[in-house]
């Protein structure tokens, strides 16, 4: 029996640089970071003051009066996403006609512990008096899928995984073995995150992973450059339709990507620190690779995990040369993060639509911000603007913190 394909046929994200695919693509074509600094709350008193944050985003637009009481911002990100990338894909749907063969894989770093957070604040002021009575159910990160299911009547395979960083290529990754196993003909994958809060943002800035740069917020994250000084937390969405094959070619639905091979391990080292030797992301390279049934020299784009850490970069650059050796310094490796900074656990799913986006109009995006070369990531790092390029077959790699290390590989799809 032939083994079952799973293929993108639609597209839905939400990020700073753009709002839905076209919006989204133009973004990337400008070559702009849509990093800024951040206006929802005060920054004074944290080391770091930048954010991809999305202020233009009004959810109103999206849902009913009735539906906003029970959804908080991460759990807007994720349905509105959802319904942009099955109108993408010209799926149908109805709460009044379930369909069991139609599935939810997300993920997301921290749920719904901002609005938490927010109704942690009016609980000392009013007590339970001032508490959102739906709290219970937004706070825990299934609240993603759970929501999406019930918004669009999806009665299969329905998680959402909690991978740190890794989290939404994960959930594609889950997606691809969910068709691949006949557990469903169409999975809704993908990742939200909506982490711009005081306390949360300020967690992240005690540890000093994030930048402390105080220039052109636009500029903050700049990986693969020389002096980049951390990560730039980010928020926003993506979903990706993963679809069957011949499900998809039977209603006609436009196909941009396969996706091809998956893999996920762990470090077992340090809860924010890469394993030095690079041993395990080496591995999964390497496993998604096999997976796909790639030789290295096949790849034509990595899209890289490129947080602006110097440690992470530098490790990355490492394990690339060990894996795809001579054939290395040939391969295209960008790191947008420049472009909608880290939106954590969404990012994943974020890039896997960037590289689905890559696959169909052949265009390889930058890094932007690389003004000062290091020898230590001395790859093609595509800086400053993108290149025209026809590209067969896409790595995307998401390194997380807890070691947790996930890689997906995406084709154009071949008879």
């Amino acid at each position: 029996m032939a083994k079952r394909r799973a293929v993108i046929t639609g597209i839905g994200p939400i990020t700073c640089i753009g709002i839905g695919r076209d919006a989204f693509w133009r973004g990337l074509r400008a070559e702009k970071s849509g990093v800024r600094t951040i206006s929802s709350f005060d920054t004074s008193q944290f080391n770091a003051h930048c954010a991809g944050e999305i202020p233009e985003w009004v959810p109103e637009e999206y849902f009913p009066p009735h539906r906003l009481k029970r959804l908080d911002r991460y759990a807007q990100f994720a349905v509105a996403s959802a319904k942009m990338a099955l109108d993408d894909a010209g799926i149908s749907y109805s709460r009044d006609i379930p369909q069991d063969r139609v599935g939810v894989s997300f993920g997301t770093a921290l749920g719904g512990i901002s609005n938490a957070e927010q109704d942690h604040a009016r609980f000392l002021k009013k007590g339970t008096r001032g508490v959102n009575p739906t709290l219970a159910v937004q706070v825990f990160g299934g609240s993603a899928h759970s929501n999406i299911a019930i918004e669009f009547g999806f009665r299969g395979v329905g998680t959402t995984n909690s991978n740190s960083c890794a989290s939404g290529t994960v959930s594609v990754g889950e997606a691809l073995r969910y068709i691949r196993d006949d557990f469903a003909d169409v999975i809704v994958a993908g990742g939200a995150e909506a982490p711009l809060s005081p306390l949360t943002f300020g967690a992240f800035a005690i540890i000093k992973s994030m930048s402390q740069w105080t220039g052109d917020p636009s500029v903050a994250c700049r990986p693969f450059d020389l002096e980049r000084d951390g990560f730039v937390m980010g928020e926003g969405a993506a979903s990706l339709i993963v679809e069957e094959l011949e499900h998809a070619r039977k209603r006609g639905a436009h196909i941009y990507a396969e996706v091809l091979g998956y893999s996920l391990n762990n470090d077992a080292f340090h809860m924010t620190s890469p394993l030095p030797s690079g041993e395990s992301s080496r591995r999964a390279m390497r496993e998604a690779l096999a997976d796909a049934q790639l030789a290295p020299q096949q790849i034509d784009y990595i899209n890289a995990h490129a947080s602006s850490t110097q440690l992470n970069d530098s490790c990355e650059t490492a394990a690339i040369k060990e894996v795809f050796g001579a054939h290395a310094p040939r391969i295209p490796v960008s790191g947008t993060k420049a472009y909608t900074a880290h939106a954590l656990g969404a990012t994943g799913a974020i890039e896997a639509v960037i590289s689905a986006l890559a696959i169909e109009r052949g265009w390889v995006p930058p890094t932007l911000n690389r003004h000062h070369p290091d020898p230590a990531c001395d790859l093609d790092v595509v800086p400053d603007h993108g290149r025209d390029a026809e590209l067969n077959y896409v790595l995307s790699n998401s390194f997380g913190f807890g070691g947790i290390n996930a890689c997906v590989i995406l084709g154009r799809v071949s008879d």
